[in-house]
């Protein structure tokens, strides 16, 4: 048996609702970790004690709170009485088999009624631990950091340190409905209004049977991958050939791009409404396509009622790359496809859209038409992870 022992960062900053974000990350962690014989999982005082049995593996439980939203670091930690004969002899107890250049030891104590103060339990401990190996203290870069953290009636220690994601625990923020490509950056986009406490559903625009199945199986496994973050999500398929087949009758070819996109947004904020979410997401970013200057992006963004978010608009492809790999999207993004954005493209699409121009190519279409057979089309996935029944208590819906 283990404990894990989870820190928060910016949690700590919020002020009389703070219970209530706590409260969400612990429900988040319960369920991330529910099929991973699991005992408890409980708030202390400025923490989170998740204790596992046996059977627990802490390779996957390190796999699984590492990309947790709202989780600034954890230690896989061993429990003791509160007392400083016993934390001293847990941590002697558990030395064999570990080498280290130097160490330090680092107290905390959440409970200032425990007796001693943390330099005082710094300085026992470290001289019994050097007893047993010898090893150097180094209090500015140690090799290795023990770290001791007493509470009320317990106390916990540990040896090194894994990071999570920080930000805020996924659904605190609201919901959001994210724009999916299937490239590498619209998943980066999401899961950063993920890591923002935003529940994010996904809409991709597919051009079957036209086209290939193959975008509709990234999006797939792209919603997946990000679903391990956030443990739910609802996927809506959109069928986008026939609205592509009356565009292209209609509009002039240097328009198709922008009209295509405002179409887009017109069905997405119809699938927003249905999936409760107050705001759209893209991965768009300034200038890296014809459809991404600053002018046809306001020319596209008139179209929609909500808010459209775009987290990545001033990053570059070598930043967003980057964390697509960290993410764990990127082996998924680049596999080739046949995304919707493919068909009927012109060879010189604008650049500079006017919305005067883009309204009056428009003025040939049955715009309500085409977005209710979009909507109507549309077919809807749901994913959870772990795949375990959902009790009433850690129903993240």
């Amino acid at each position: 048996m283990f404990s894990v022992i989870v820190h928060y960062a910016e949690l700590a900053l919020k002020g009389k609702n703070r219970p209530w974000f706590i409260h969400t990350l612990v429900r988040n962690i319960r369920h991330a970790v529910a099929d991973l014989d699991v005992i408890r999982v409980r708030p202390l005082m400025g923490r989170i004690e998740a204790k596992f049995g046996p059977a627990a593996d802490w390779e996957e439980v390190r796999a699984r709170l590492s990309g947790l939203p709202g989780i600034g670091n954890f230690s896989k930690a061993t429990h003791v009485e509160p007392e400083l004969e016993a934390i001293t002899r847990g941590i002697v107890a558990a030395l064999p088999g570990r080498t280290a250049t130097s160490f330090r030891i680092a107290a905390r104590r959440a409970d200032k009624r425990f007796p001693i103060p943390s330099p005082d339990i710094e300085r026992a401990v470290g001289r019994a631990v050097q007893d047993v190996t010898g090893w150097p203290v180094d209090l500015s870069n140690p090799d290795l950091v023990i770290r001791i953290e007493m509470v009320t009636s317990d106390a916990f220690f540990s040896f090194g340190k894994e990071r999570g994601p920080g930000g805020l625990p996924v659904g605190t923020s609201g919901r959001v409905l994210c724009l999916l490509s299937g490239g590498i950056d619209s998943p980066v986009a999401a899961w950063r209004l993920m890591r923002r406490g935003c529940r994010a559903t996904f809409v991709h625009f597919h051009s079957a049977p036209i086209l290939s199945r193959t975008s509709q199986d990234k999006a797939r496994t792209l919603v997946e991958t990000l679903t391990r973050r956030q443990l739910s999500s609802r996927l809506y398929l959109v069928p986008f050939a026939p609205v592509q087949q009356k565009v292209v009758v209609a509009v002039p070819p240097h328009l198709r791009v922008v009209v295509y996109r405002r179409l887009m947004v017109r069905i997405a904020e119809r699938l927003a409404d249905k999936a409760g979410a107050h705001a759209l997401v893209t991965g768009d970013v300034l200038g890296q396509v014809a459809s991404q200057t600053i002018e046809n992006l306001s020319v596209v963004e008139s179209a929609a009622t909500l808010p459209i978010l775009r987290p990545l608009l001033g990053f570059d492809k070598e930043e967003i790359t980057i964390e697509a790999q960290r993410l764990g999207t990127y082996a998924t993004s680049i596999i080739p496809d046949e995304d919707c954005c493919t068909l009927f493209t012109p060879r010189f699409p604008t650049t500079r859209a006017s919305l005067r121009e883009a309204e009056a190519a428009e003025a040939g279409l049955d715009i309500d038409a085409l977005v209710d057979t979009a909507v109507a089309g549309a077919v809807a996935e749901d994913r959870r992870f772990p795949l375990i029944p959902l009790s009433r208590e850690v129903s993240l819906s």
